[in-house]
């Protein structure tokens, strides 16, 4: 990552996020007027949509928008997947799970963790608690283990 003009709105962006949420946001629109396809960029500002404006259809679309430029892009699952979950989206979220599960460095306690999550949303509980044991033992610190045995 050079240090170009939408870099430094990037940076300005993270600097802001998430206690100065107006200036986060104004320089991700700069950012992205620079550079519509920047993937960092994209996700902050799903990010921005999903947990602090609670609009779970917009964060779903800038999601979206990063999974069609990079398929790869690890960080963006788990967020994806909560906003399919809250708009009830529990087919597609269940097929993007299982295509997550299969990409290697993805965060596989987390998407354990949220496909227990699906479950429970669709009634299945013996699967969802299959699911949170995977959880269980892939989960590599201790924050992470109390969380999912809670």
């Amino acid at each position: 990552m050079d240090m170009n003009t939408h870099n430094q709105y990037l940076f300005k962006a993270l600097d802001c996020y998430p206690y100065e949420l107006g200036e986060a946001v104004e320089a991700l629109n700069y950012a992205l007027s620079y550079e519509p396809e920047n993937t960092q960029a994209l996700f902050l500002m799903g990010k921005i949509y999903s947990n602090q404006l609670h609009e779970p259809k917009t964060a779903l679309h800038y999601f979206e928008e990063i999974l069609s430029i990079d398929l790869e892009m690890h960080r963006v699952y788990p967020d994806y997947l909560y906003a399919l979950l809250s708009l009830e989206e529990y087919e597609a979220a269940q097929r993007f799970l299982s295509f997550a599960l299969t990409v290697k460095g993805s965060d596989k306690a987390q998407l354990r963790l949220i496909q227990g999550q699906l479950m429970e949303h669709l009634g299945q509980y013996k699967a969802a608690r299959k699911a949170l044991k995977l959880a269980l033992q892939l989960g590599l610190n201790n924050d992470f283990r109390r969380f999912v045995k809670s």
